[in-house]
């Protein structure tokens, strides 16, 4: 959908196509474009094939180009879909100049332009393009921070419930969320470097007030930046801690089954010992003797194997707490020799 916007009292205001003032700067903005849309934004403005490809490219990288008339930008905005594998994920949005007329395309509908058509943000001059694109950027890092505040939040939420019982759902939330942090990363990285190479390579021109505000924008992304960073090292660390209890509990059921195989072996040999070949040792006892013999065997072997399990526990939690005993000691020598070196110290 192509939608042109002009300025009216510092407001952004829908205009119909045939409406337009000439002399007045315009904003093209075209948000989930379809293929006659792009079509038609190529061939009115003029814009390089190439181009539109490379803006409707999910996986493009931040980037500022010059084309034939026109000076074209790409950077990557943030974008949030409860519905998809992955729900916090980046998209490019491209940013054409050319005369008094900037275009907009997005391959879906954005949260950082419709901010800009609902009038949110203010102190938003269509009359400076840079200082335009900046502000793009500036509420891309915004909306930045504020989905990394949301991911952290849920994977919080997550790990709650993973400490009563672990599902896969829940394993694959997580892994959804180390995917969209690896996703904001790469984006804020790429989007530093665009506006370091706005800044050194003068294909758009700033003034003053504009590099001030480049700075400022320029702080917020490597704010982001760390922040991405910092929750990616935490989801990797709980991940890596929940796969190891996933471990430790499958040895402990292996251990139990392997104690229930070996009981449950010695029954086992004997009834395949005394096949139909065989007369059995409590057949030619009367009445229910057999029965009752049987029946005490297997009592005996379900209270053996019960033994069993309980002294592999006893003896699991002693080694644990031997453990804990010699760490504690071997932490208590250990600041015993610091202090006595520091005495040293402070003799010598």
């Amino acid at each position: 959908m192509i939608t042109y916007w002009q300025q009216v009292n510092n407001q952004f205001v829908k205009t119909k196509k045939d409406a337009i003032i000439d002399n007045q700067p315009l904003w093209v903005d075209a948000r989930n474009v379809t293929r006659d849309e792009t079509t038609e934004l190529q061939s009115e403005y003029d814009i390089d094939n190439d181009h539109i490809l490379d803006i409707l490219d999910p996986d493009e990288l931040s980037r500022l180009e010059e084309g034939e008339g026109y000076i074209l930008t790409i950077v990557r905005v943030p974008n949030y879909d409860s519905n998809a594998e992955t729900p916090y994920f980046t998209v490019p949005v491209g940013i054409i100049i050319k005369g008094n007329i900037i275009i907009t395309i997005c391959w879906t509908d954005t949260e950082v332009l419709k901010d800009f058509g609902t009038n949110r943000i203010k102190n938003v001059r269509l009359t400076d393009f840079p200082s335009f694109i900046v502000q793009i950027m500036n509420r891309a890092n915004l909306n930045f921070l504020r989905h990394l505040k949301e991911i952290n939040r849920r994977s919080t939420g997550i790990q709650n419930e993973m400490r009563l019982e672990i599902e896969n759902k829940e394993i694959m939330q997580l892994l959804g969320l180390e995917k969209s942090l690896v996703y904001f990363t790469t984006s804020l990285k790429s989007n530093a470097l665009l506006l370091e190479k706005m800044v050194t390579t003068r294909l758009i021109k700033f003034d003053d007030e504009d590099i001030d505000f480049v700075e400022g924008v320029r702080i917020d992304n490597k704010q982001a930046i760390e922040m991405a960073d910092t929750y990616s090292n935490i989801l990797f660390g709980v991940m890596d801690a929940y796969s190891s209890v996933i471990s430790n509990n499958l040895n402990v059921v292996m251990k139990k089954l392997a104690i229930i195989n070996l009981v449950m072996m010695a029954p086992t040999f004997v009834t395949s010992f005394f096949g139909m070949n065989f007369k059995l040792p409590f057949e030619t006892l009367p009445g229910y003797w057999p029965v009752i013999f049987a029946t005490l065997l297997c009592l005996i072997s379900v209270f053996i194997c019960s033994w069993l399990l309980n002294f592999n526990r006893e003896t699991f939690s002693a080694l644990k707490k031997a453990k804990k005993q010699k760490r504690s000691q071997k932490r208590l020598i250990n600041h015993e020799k610091r202090k006595i070196k520091r005495q040293e110290k402070r003799l010598k």
